[in-house]
């Protein structure tokens, strides 16, 4: 009974893990500029992926892949936001940036307000 609970639940969080995932994967083809994409693809994916793994960890019935796959949930969780972040911030200082799709450029602004010392 309570096997059947835990695979009925695993395959309703690899369907909704699945779902994100696909919608982060249409984010990233869909919306304009880069850093639109990278939100879709970073949120979406480690929500989507964190889901397909808890689905891993309720459906093995084994103590070893169940925590590696908690394990592997947390560190996508931690890791995916942080690497987006560095990515944002190397295309906005880099030499390609255009501003045709920024509403507002708070990270340029504040550079101008610095006293040069």
């Amino acid at each position: 009974m309570i096997a059947d609970l835990a695979t009925y639940l695993g395959c309703a969080l690899l369907l909704a893990g699945a779902s994100f995932a696909l919608l982060g994967a249409i984010g990233v083809l869909r919306l304009p500029d880069l850093y639109t994409r990278m939100h879709a693809a970073s949120k979406a994916g480690a929500v989507g992926g964190g889901m397909i793994l808890l689905a891993v960890a309720l459906t093995s019935f084994d103590g070893s892949v169940a925590l590696r796959a908690i394990l592997g949930t947390g560190f996508l969780l931690l890791t995916t936001p942080v690497s987006a972040h560095l990515l944002a911030r190397v295309n906005h200082r880099g030499k390609d940036h255009s501003e045709v799709n920024m509403v507002v450029d708070e990270l340029t602004s504040k550079r101008k307000e610095k006293p040069s010392s």
